[in-house]
């Protein structure tokens, strides 16, 4: 006989239960279990951890991962249907880790820690996801650890630096703003990307101070390229879910810009479109307190999120960042076109600027202009560079402008 184990984790439950009061969490925690004990058979159990915490023993499942995997999802799918408390709707998504007796452990503490490690591997690629046990997982938790020990000990002016992606005006040419972006100089691996880290921040709560620190260290540097008498642009810095969450973001900017006295509207940050959707009216309240410090805000990874058209038209924002999924097979898929010039004249409808990310050939550069794109934004134009290589693209950008000598006039 098989056995199934499988762990199961709400995602964005401690923001949502954050929000409500103690007993309309309970209520909603009471919802999300009555929906998980109505998707199982009626021979499993359903028991509760603690948290926002299951375990879900499947009695004698059918011997074929896919339907297991079928019967997993249905879970997954009635865990995130709306839930409406006190008058307002939110949606809570799963991770869940699956681990069968008797190919994956043959005692009931190895299953369940194989079970939880597979969670694990659902909330790091992003969570809302089902996971089933390989042996490589535990290989892959034990060097998560690692990391996770090594970036608490890292110093963030010493073992950070942000790169700086130019976004350029699509008719124009001309770059008008830099996307900070991060980089861990690690000991092993070297200069290490955000994907590499950024999830074991997010899940530790150590973004916040890595976020404060990238946002301070953006604004200082966007004024130094300024008193160094270089043509004004604006920096966008992107907001964590954790750093907007936890009423911490509007108090962070004002610091930052006043510690680098550097003007509020050359200050751009960008919020993920899943996160301003988790609870739209307080994520518009917080919104409205950044745009009232004067700095600028817009939507990042658009398309890829639940976003509705009225929702969308209550954001005091100024941009939509088309996420690169929908632009790495352009112009040869359909869909991707179909996807790409919707988000351009949606945002064109709703006065917004439209800027494309990941933008590498002149054959999709060809395919925003034609669809009116604004702006675009990646190696087709400049790779992320380091700040002391911004000052020469500004410089060549300003000569190149510049007026002609009467004389060499024709």
């Amino acid at each position: 006989a098989w056995l199934g184990v499988v762990y199961a984790d709400f995602d964005n439950f401690k923001f949502v239960n954050d929000s409500l009061d103690h007993i309309a969490g309970d209520s909603l925690l009471k919802t999300m279990s009555e929906r998980m004990v109505a998707a199982v058979g009626p021979n499993d159990i359903v028991s509760w951890l603690g948290g926002d915490e299951f375990v879900v023993l499947l009695i004698d499942p059918p011997k074929d991962t896919l339907t297991i995997g079928a019967m997993l999802h249905r879970i997954r799918s009635a865990v995130v249907a709306p839930v409406e408390i006190e008058g307002r709707s939110f949606r809570i998504t799963s991770s869940l880790g699956a681990a069968i007796y008797p190919m994956d452990g043959g005692t009931a503490e190895t299953l369940l820690a194989n079970a939880d490690a597979a969670m694990y591997s659902a909330k790091e690629s992003g969570g809302d996801d089902l996971v089933f046990y390989v042996p490589e997982i535990n290989a892959n938790l034990r060097e998560r650890l690692t990391l996770l020990e090594e970036f608490r000990n890292a110093d963030p002016s010493r073992d950070f630096v942000l790169h700086y992606q130019p976004q350029v005006d699509l008719n124009s040419g001309e770059m008008f703003a830099v996307e900070a972006l991060i980089r861990w100089r690690h000991p092993r691996f070297g200069l290490a990307p955000p994907a590499r880290f950024i999830p074991i921040a997010e899940e530790s709560g150590l973004i916040v101070p890595i976020g404060d620190w990238a946002l301070r260290e953006a604004c200082r540097q966007n004024k130094a390229w300024q008193d160094a008498g270089l043509p004004p642009i604006a920096v966008t810095v992107n907001v964590s879910a954790r750093q907007f969450r936890e009423n911490h973001i509007v108090a962070a900017v004002a610091e930052a810009l006043a510690e680098s006295r550097l003007d509020p509207k050359y200050l751009e940050l960008e919020l993920t479109e899943s996160l301003v959707m988790q609870d739209g009216d307080r994520a518009i309240e917080t919104m409205k307190e950044l745009r009232g410090l004067g700095v600028r805000l817009s939507i990042d990874d658009f398309g890829t999120g639940y976003s509705s058209l009225s929702a969308l038209k209550r954001f005091p924002v100024e941009r939509l960042k088309i996420d690169r999924s929908f632009i790495q097979d352009l112009p040869d898929d359909e869909d991707d076109r179909a996807v790409a010039s919707a988000v351009i004249s949606l945002g064109q409808k709703l006065n917004l600027r439209v800027i494309a990310e990941g933008v590498e050939t002149k054959e999709q550069v060809a395919f925003l202009r034609e669809n009116h794109c604004d702006e675009l934004q990646g190696y087709h134009f400049s790779r992320p560079v380091a700040a002391d290589a911004i000052p020469a693209l500004l410089l060549r950008q300003a000569i190149a402008s510049a007026p002609r000598p009467a004389k060499e006039r024709r």
